[in-house]
């Protein structure tokens, strides 16, 4: 049986990983640090029907910690290692950077020199659209990314920098997966599909940043969880964009949510953010021919899926704080 180290085990995409990994009789060890940065009864929740299942370990760990990751690799032989860890969030990289480059740069270094420490050859990197800002529509990986707008997204570029340097100095398997706006059952509370939610729902006034017609590239949860656990496969050193390939606009979204809920949004409008980017749109191209994977999930079956999720769970979901 396969061993595999998911570290964010309790964050929304970490997760649904470990999930499908266990479905595929893989067993799983967990990492979180269980942070604050969002409502933690959330990461609770998934924490919970993950130690349900026979074949997972968890450990309250934080990446940043290079004597707690060794205690760690030193208790298990992991096949893989599978760094869904992050500090996630364009905005709140620019109130505290600090935290960021810890967590996303120096945990990656950490977890680098354990694989290479151990001789663990596969290792899979979450990284980000958000490196992709300023550049040309659809997205493809050998585009220039080395202009960030973000403390956020430079942070990512700095580990993925990193793990490059890994795979040439000591030859390992390295997987680089950049997400585009992924959302879902029991996502982030601090994103706008979850929040949209709960404010139409409740009937409050939700916050939009600019007019509403920025597209993303929504991309179901489900989808990338697929795609990360394909991308366990070997690859030299490779650069995989999971995105939905069918960018729809904010205003969009909405009248999605709006239907499914069964209630009208009223809308509080703000200035657009520095840091957003006006659209994003993923080529997949990489990823179909070196995965055999596309997205299955379109923007209105997963709206209504997360629409349902929320509606079953609301009696403890409506508390959680956005």
């Amino acid at each position: 049986m396969k061993t595999i180290l998911v570290t964010g085990a309790a964050g929304f995409i970490g997760a649904r990983v470990s999930q499908l990994l266990l479905q595929q009789g893989v067993r799983v060890v967990g990492l979180d640090n269980m942070n604050d940065y969002y409502d933690v009864r959330m990461k609770e929740f998934r924490l919970k029907a993950l130690k349900a299942v026979p074949g997972f370990s968890f450990h309250t760990c934080d990446i940043e910690d290079p004597r707690a990751l060794k205690r760690v690799f030193g208790k298990y032989k992991f096949d893989a290692v599978m760094n869904l860890a992050a500090r996630a969030g364009v905005r709140y990289s620019m109130e505290n950077p600090f935290v960021y480059m810890r967590t996303n740069a120096n945990g990656t270094l950490n977890l680098l020199e354990q694989c290479r420490a151990h001789k663990i050859r596969k290792f899979l990197l979450a990284s980000t659209s958000s490196l992709y800002a300023g550049q040309a529509m659809p997205f493809r990986e050998d585009l220039p990314v080395n202009t960030p707008i973000s403390p956020y997204a430079a942070s990512k570029k700095a580990a993925e920098v990193m793990a490059y340097t890994y795979h040439y100095l000591y030859g390992i398997d390295v997987s680089v997966v950049r997400y585009f706006t992924v959302y879902g059952p029991a996502g982030r509370p601090d994103m706008s599909v979850f929040r949209f939610i709960k404010w139409i729902d409740e009937g409050k006034p939700l916050q939009l940043f600019g007019d509403g017609s920025q597209s993303r590239d929504f991309t179901y949860v489900d989808d990338i969880a697929a795609g990360s656990v394909k991308a366990l496969k070997n690859v030299g050193y490779k650069i995989i964009n999971l995105g939905g390939n069918d960018p729809y606009d904010i205003n969009a979204m909405i009248a999605l949510i709006e239907k499914y809920v069964g209630k009208k949004a009223m809308i509080r409008q703000y200035d657009f953010h520095k840091t957003d980017m006006k659209a994003t749109w993923a080529d997949i191209g990489e990823a179909q021919k070196t995965l055999k994977w596309s997205p299955k999930v379109t923007l209105a079956q997963g709206i209504k899926r997360t629409v349902a999720w929320y509606l079953a769970n609301k009696a403890w979901v409506s508390k959680v704080k956005v």
